[in-house]
């Protein structure tokens, strides 16, 4: 009995750990400069690592690409000090994304299971700098430092040839088939170690290149001198060293290392004592998980993927990286992306536009959603937060059931105020009870922002910088989100059973109605395509579309509608005023659209006038009050959208 609940209990655990744990390799023991070589095969490639005597504490490493057994004295030295020395076999694919999903299956492995350090010193050898570059840029808090020989930052000059060096045809025709591009699309293609080096000069990853001065198959002024250049004017560390004594063989290309001591005490400056870092996954919820939107990927070959929140999700960075990521994560797969992020906008707002920003272009397999910093900004009280936020779930799993979703809670001053404190902050809190009621998976990115800043991670003012983050910011939460995207890869398929509503008037038939549906209107007018008259900024979406305009007291219009709800989208610039209004002759409320960015900029805002009103028909009367806020130029209404929630 007792062996019968051990067994139990053992496959309770690989149950629970499933997706984090891989079969052990079979290995094999051999000797390589007198320390001990442990070789296995590892997804199907050749791979290896060798033993220090005594390891440093924390087990710090270094990771070399392609040439492995070229120029090892830096490695014997790193060895005899403490360290150990990994490989995985991926030649000849050029740094191509499959490769790199290979390395970070590889690096999961000597992590998660040999407990290695989570920073790891890269060595790349000539072709191998397109290795560690593609590697460390998909992964720069994974990265101690780099040193690169010789190495390639641009396919063009090699194996392409399209510079000074002869290049090499056979391996030009290999990458061209390998990446499936023409000669004409090779020459704009951008996924080189030259470019998008912003995320890792924001870890300040520090850098070594050693060189030959007169290297004719990669020459340094179409490889390393551009790179060096490059991450230098981002702020990223890097030095060269030129190797001009000894035989420089191969037209300059090989050379004799001077004083590999000196690079060995650069690799044990920056990995040792070995920085502990927190983990992605106490940030991370899974609840039921993603499995039947990467079931569809992986089956079907197609995908649909939405990005709804504000200006976080609407700037570059995190949104670019993770649709990246999950192209080359399912490389099989035809990706359609719908990017829905606008800025200054909540999970109201969301909710009401996501029939026109989201299901009209396509019906998400994976919903990507964040709405916790507008939400705070905006004012939205924790009852309007949860009727947006389950709102948005609910119109989408009646458009597609098996649809999986990311709720996400960004990081601002406010919150980490709040954490300080000792306090949730209650957008956060909204996030994760929507998320525990529908089972979508979710993500406190506030939570561990804070908590790596206090952990002396990084500082706030210097590299996150912003609640719209910094490089160095977007960083970290992509590399969470790829966190959970990789942990939760072989999840089983969830069917999805929708609970009963949290807030039965949440806005799940949210839609816009267009503002020529006004009736009886006196003193506004209809602005096809309206636009400011003096030099105050708007947002994308809310300029050149047509607006109901009335800029003077008592103008008034009406609404009839069919709902529980009704609420107008307005433009709350320098001269927002007041209106009164009453749904079907009840009591009249007033409401002030000056904001405290209404100087600033044309601000989208969103008021709900009334969300708890009987199903069916309804009439709104509105009128532009006589009075104004006192910081207010003007009495300006203008409506983009009028609200229904049917």
């Amino acid at each position: 009995m007792i062996e019968r609940n051990l067994n139990w209990l053992w496959f309770a655990v690989l149950l629970i750990s499933g997706p984090f744990v891989n079969a052990q390799p079979e290995a094999k023991m051999s000797s390589w400069k007198g320390f001990e070589k442990v070789e296995f095969t590892f997804e199907g490639r050749n791979a290896w690592y060798v033993k220090p005597r005594t390891a440093i504490a924390g087990n710090p490493w270094v990771w070399r690409a392609h040439f492995p057994t070229w120029h090892t004295e830096m490695d014997s030295i790193l060895l005899s000090r403490g360290f150990y020395i990994a490989y995985i076999n991926t030649n000849d694919m050029f740094g191509h994304p499959k490769a790199m999903q290979v390395w970070d299956a590889f690096y999961d492995y000597l992590v998660n299971q040999k407990h290695f350090a989570s920073k790891v010193a890269l060595e790349g050898v000539s072709r191998g700098g397109l290795y560690v570059y593609g590697w460390a840029k998909r992964n720069p808090d994974k990265v101690s430092c780099i040193y690169a020989e010789a190495p390639v930052c641009d396919p063009k000059s090699w194996p392409g040839g399209k510079g000074k060096g002869p290049g090499s045809e056979k391996d030009w025709a290999a990458w061209l088939k390998l990446f499936n591009v023409t000669e004409n699309e090779a020459a704009k293609f951008t996924d080189i170690p030259l470019n998008d080096l912003a995320g890792l000069a924001s870890f300040k990853v520090p850098i070594v290149h050693v060189i030959g001065l007169k290297d004719k198959h990669v020459p340094a002024e179409e490889n390393s001198d551009l790179l060096v250049k490059n991450y230098m004017q981002l702020g990223g560390p890097i030095s060269v060293y030129p190797m001009n004594r000894g035989d420089q063989e191969m037209e300059g290309h090989h050379f004799p290392i001077e004083h590999p001591e000196y690079f060995a005490n650069f690799i044990e400056q920056h990995s040792v004592p070995v920085q502990k870092v927190l983990s992605h996954k106490p940030y991370i919820q899974i609840n039921k998980g993603l499995g039947n939107a990467f079931d569809k990927f992986k089956k079907e070959k197609k995908g649909t993927v939405a990005f709804l929140g504000g200006s976080i999700t609407h700037n570059p960075g995190w949104r670019d990286k993770t649709a990246q990521y999950l192209e080359e994560h399912f490389p099989e797969t035809d990706f359609t992306f719908i990017a829905a992020g606008i800025p200054s906008l909540g999970s109201t707002p969301h909710a009401f536009r996501f029939e026109r920003d989201v299901l009209a272009k396509g019906t998400p397999d994976l919903l990507f959603l964040e709405a916790a910093v507008n939400d705070r900004g905006n004012g939205f009280t924790e009852k309007a937060q949860i009727r947006g936020l389950e709102g948005i779930l609910r119109h989408l799993y009646a458009a597609n059931p098996s649809a999986n979703v990311i709720l996400m809670a960004f990081a601002e001053p406010a919150k980490n105020a709040d954490y300080e404190k000792g306090k949730v902050p209650t957008e956060v809190a909204v996030h994760e009870r929507v998320a525990k009621h529908y089972g979508t998976a979710y993500i406190n990115l506030a939570k561990e922002v804070y908590d790596r800043i206090t952990a002396g991670e990084f500082s706030w003012k210097y590299d996150f910088k912003d609640l719209h983050p910094s490089p160095y910011g977007q960083e970290v939460y992509f590399q969470t989100i790829k966190e959970l995207i990789k942990t939760d890869s072989s999840a089983a398929k969830n069917a999805i059973k929708l609970p009963a509503p949290m807030d039965k008037f949440s806005y799940e038939k949210g839609s816009y109605h267009e503002v020529a549906e006004a009736k009886n209107m006196k003193g506004f007018t209809l602005s096809p395509d309206w636009k400011p008259a003096d030099k105050v900024p708007t947002r994308p979406g809310f300029v050149n579309v047509p607006m109901l305009v009335g800029e003077q007291a008592n103008a008034v219009l009406d609404f009839e509608f069919k709902g529980r709800g009704v609420g107008i989208a307005i433009i709350s610039g320098p001269d927002a005023g007041k209106i009164t209004y009453t749904i079907d002759g009840k009591k009249p409320q007033t409401l002030d659209f000056f904001t405290p960015w209404s100087n600033q900029l044309h601000l989208p805002w969103y008021l709900m006038l009334g969300d708890e009103l009987s199903p069916g028909k309804h009439k709104l009367r509105l009128t532009i009050a006589g009075d104004k806020n006192e910081k207010s130029i003007g009495n300006a209404c203008r409506i983009v959208y009028f609200l229904v929630n049917e």
